[in-house]
């Protein structure tokens, strides 16, 4: 593949719902400009993008494929992206480097839930966006029931159809393009050929409208359409493209193209409109590249995919990663169409490309020059909530699994991994369940480490409700030096802290030496509680009196009479269970707030107010964190996947005493 210049240059996004055929639209896309001899099929698994054994054995995207392609001497960068919430991190990334989003739905199912997500995203991007409904050769497909749905959605949107199909369902046969006021029909072999006709009489007053209609909507972009325009001249095919090309680079208006990926219908039509209208580039000063995307792979090492955004990178030269201060050596970059690798020996501005091997970079940092550093802005990433416990299968996997897992926190900036300190648990959290299942697979494929994944334990705590006085005493006898300590401890609750011990000894009854010795012991015991095993918190300690041996006391021994004094007494206390709160700030559109609300309180929640975020409403709660485990499924199904969550902890209460001692019974057999 030749190196392109900046102006020949165009990246764009490719978008949508699951399963509204962006991986299809990318194989027709390299079919027809002959980077291909046949037309891959998802269910084939034999697609170009969607190459992982992940993504052919649950036969939908996982990951961003960059998939460039060269059309009428420019080349276009596609970035075909998943569909799926819980791939979503792709998305992000994918529309932080390029000019343009191209979402496709289906002609059948119209807008979906994701591609509403996307389309959210892109508005808050302010990124141009062209639409493309798929798959009219399908039975009940409808252009217009599209049409209809999207600017019901978006009612402020000027969506502007540049084409009609001819023929409907089976009887799809090709388009007429408003602008050229012609006619393609397409081979019904796939082929992608097509011939140019007239447009057919019975289209010819739809077309002029759909003109007029065109003409309305791009004026703006224009002013010297603009005037005509308001003047009652009709426009010309060169003056409505000049126009159109002017507002799609301001986001004034959005294209509608149609077609079909599978049957090959309208995709060279929509090469055409993106090498023609998507704006081009434009390079900085400085020289600067976005690392997008990092990829792990078993024979490569680690790929790094990067946009250039100013200068030109050359094999085998300096860069500086402005994020961490680090100066290395850039080894051969690459253009890649799936899993086919291309070198190529520099790469300019606006292109994409990726480079193996790069030590010291990670997802949404700049490489630049030292002498010149640039910072550009990063990726930000949605925020995982699906948490589960994971543990190899085999013992001794312990490490090979921690260091899999950096692997793949550095593949994917969606996931985390942590130790829970007080349930001594690995936890890996992620966007979903489908996420964390391919997580899975991935550790058994690429790292070799087959693991169980579980919901973690939440981490319970214990406290005492009434004060008690108690006595310890460790007392033995075995020849030699016995060991004596003796204690009384007078424990109570403490309101607003944790732990809190003291000493009110009068007359020496207890050496002061041994005073650190009867706290720590009174802190070790405390980390395992009577009801359940769970720490106890929220109570202080005095040690008031007591006696020693001048030959048999010691640490040791007061130590231990520490620790019977206290589960005597906690025992006697009144001991209750506590579980963790979190602040919980869910946001859903206003429709489905009744149903996530009566969810919350039937978690036990409190609902403490609403407020309005545009067409969102925003609740605010406070839940026991045992409910929440698994909200993040809970919640995408409440709200078709609309719904947003975040929570953090907020302070530990009283299990209602109705719940508590099953709960504790529960927890007791959990721990056998």
């Amino acid at each position: 593949m030749k190196t392109y210049d900046t102006e020949k240059l165009r990246n764009v996004c490719l978008l949508g719902h699951g399963g509204a055929g962006k991986t299809s639209l990318a194989e027709a896309f390299l079919f027809s400009s002959g980077v291909t001899s046949r037309l891959g099929k998802v269910p084939d698994g034999n697609t170009v993008s969607d190459y992982l054994p992940e993504e052919i054995k649950h036969k939908v995207s996982i990951s961003t494929s960059l998939i460039p392609v060269e059309w009428q001497g420019v080349k276009v960068n596609v970035l075909d992206t998943p569909g799926y919430s819980d791939f979503m991190g792709e998305v992000k990334s994918g529309l932080r480097v390029v000019e343009s989003g191209l979402l496709t739905l289906c002609g059948v199912s119209g807008l979906e839930v994701q591609a509403e997500i996307i389309w959210d995203m892109m508005e808050e991007m302010n990124l141009p966006k062209v639409v493309f409904i798929n798959k009219l050769d399908r039975e009940n497909s409808s252009i217009s029931k599209v049409l209809d749905q999207l600017r019901s959605a978006y009612s402020g949107v000027r969506f502007a159809p540049l084409q009609i199909p001819i023929g409907q369902e089976m009887n799809f046969q090709g388009i007429v393009d408003i602008i050229q006021n012609k006619a393609y029909y397409y081979e019904a072999n796939g082929s992608g050929k097509f011939s140019v006709k007239d447009v057919p009489a019975e289209y010819a007053d739809e077309v002029l409208v759909l003109r007029d209609n065109l003409a309305e909507s791009v004026a703006e972009g224009d002013d010297d359409v603009l005037t005509k325009y308001l003047e009652g001249e009709s426009l010309t095919s060169e003056e409505l493209s000049k126009a159109l090309r002017s507002a799609f680079a301001q986001n004034l208006v959005v294209p509608v193209l149609c077609g079909s990926a599978s049957k090959n219908i309208g995709t060279a039509n929509l090469l055409d409109f993106l090498t023609q209208y998507v704006p081009q580039p434009q390079p900085m000063a400085e020289k600067a590249a976005l690392i997008f995307k990092t990829l792990a792979d078993p024979y490569v090492g680690k790929m790094s995919f990067f946009r250039v955004y100013g200068g030109k990178f050359t094999a085998d030269s300096l860069i500086y990663n402005a994020n961490r201060g680090i100066e290395e050596k850039m080894g051969q970059p690459f253009y890649l169409r799936g899993k086919t690798q291309e070198n190529v020996q520099s790469v300019g501005a606006g292109d994409i490309v990726v480079l193996a091997k790069l030590q010291d970079v990670g997802t949404g940092e700049t490489l630049c020059q030292k002498e010149k550093p640039v910072e550009l802005e990063g990726i930000e990433f949605p925020e995982p909530n699906l948490a589960v416990c994971i543990e190899p299968k085999s013992k001794g996997d312990e490490d090979k699994l921690s260091s899999a897992l950096a692997r793949l926190a550095e593949e994917d900036p969606t996931i985390r991994v942590g130790k829970n300190t007080e349930t001594k648990e690995l936890i890996l959290t992620g966007l979903g369940e489908m996420h964390l299942e391919i997580l899975q697979e991935k550790l058994a494929r690429k790292f070799g480490v087959a693991v169980t994944m579980r919901v973690p334990r939440v981490p319970y705590r214990e406290t005492i409700k009434k004060p008690v006085q108690v006595e310890g005493k460790h007392k033995k006898q075995s020849g030699g030096h016995g060991q004596y300590g003796h204690v009384w401890l007078r424990m109570e609750p403490l309101n607003g802290g944790q732990f809190e011990f003291t000493e009110e000894v009068f007359g020496g009854a207890v050496p002061r030496q041994y005073f650190p010795a009867v706290e720590k012991g009174v802190r070790e015991a405390m980390s395992e509680g009577v009801l359940a095993g769970y720490p106890v918190t929220g109570f202080k300690v005095c040690l008031y009196d007591g006696s020693y041996h001048s030959v048999d006391s010691s640490e040791m021994a007061f130590k231990l009479a520490a620790i019977l004094a206290f589960k005597k007494g906690a025992e006697q206390a009144k001991p209750v269970l506590l579980e963790p709160v979190v602040e919980v700030e869910v946001r859903v559109p206003e429709a489905f707030m009744g149903d996530v609300i009566g969810d919350l309180n039937s978690k036990r929640g409190r609902v403490l107010g609403m407020d309005a975020d545009g067409k969102y409403q925003i609740i605010k709660a406070h839940v026991p964190q045992a409910e929440m485990m698994r909200y993040a499924i809970d919640l995408r199904s409440l709200t078709q996947g609309r719904g947003k969550f975040r929570m953090s902890f907020l302070q530990y209460e009283e299990v209602p005493a109705k719940i508590s001692d099953g709960l504790v019974s529960q927890l007791k057999a959990s721990q056998a």
